[in-house]
């Protein structure tokens, strides 16, 4: 039996290069999941592979857990060790706004320091489900204009998220990709209405 592209991409996405064994189980279980389907339809095939990353499947951990574990990413992880705080005034300025554009704080933060660990540190609500392994779009922020044109292009990785960001914009990136430089100094992260992470929890939380 052939596994349809579109629960197989569904299932895969976050984690194009990983163990062989890994990719193994992965295809047999959405083969699996196929079968117990009562339609072909893409919405039947489609829900197979939303059971399987979420962890309906009785007796299977959610497939995002598994992969979280042992995908290689080509973008940076944040693994979440926590930063230092700046002696103030010496910093790098980030202004955060809620999604209607009012002023939330004023931070400063160090070079190197990404968008989402600084959002954590300062209690910035910014989610970061999977805790910067580019697998969700959760930490989804929009940049200032000026700001996004001085950074690099995202990698395929970040895009495939971005494009299941709610409010997705021009000037949308993932938080966890986007690390302070002196260029980025005073850049304004403004925070969507609500966040899409339908893989892990099936619902929007709204910021």
């Amino acid at each position: 039996m052939k596994i349809s592209m579109s629960t197989f991409f569904s299932a895969t996405r976050h984690c194009r290069t990983r163990r062989v064994a890994t990719v193994n189980r992965t295809i047999g279980t959405c083969i699996a999941s196929e079968r117990r389907c009562s339609s072909s339809t893409p919405y039947a095939l489609g829900e197979a592979a939303r059971r399987l990353w979420s962890g309906q499947n009785r007796g299977q951990p959610p497939l995002w857990r598994e992969l979280g574990r042992r995908a290689l990413h080509a973008s940076a992880v944040c693994r979440h060790m926590g930063i230092d705080r700046p002696e103030p005034g010496t910093g790098i300025k980030v202004h955060f706004k809620d999604s209607k554009g009012e002023l939330l704080k004023t931070v400063e933060a160090n070079e190197g320091d990404n968008i989402l660990e600084i959002a954590h540190e300062y209690d910035i609500d910014l989610e970061g489900a999977c805790e910067g392994s580019v697998a969700c779009s959760t930490c989804h922020v929009i940049l200032s204009p000026e700001h996004y044109d001085v950074l690099p292009e995202p990698e395929d990785d970040e895009n495939d998220m971005l494009d299941m960001a709610f409010g997705l914009t021009d000037t949308s990136r993932l938080g966890c990709q986007v690390k302070l430089t002196k260029d980025l100094d005073g850049i304004t992260c403004t925070l969507p209405a609500a966040t899409r992470n339908m893989y892990v929890d099936g619902k929007p939380p709204a910021h």
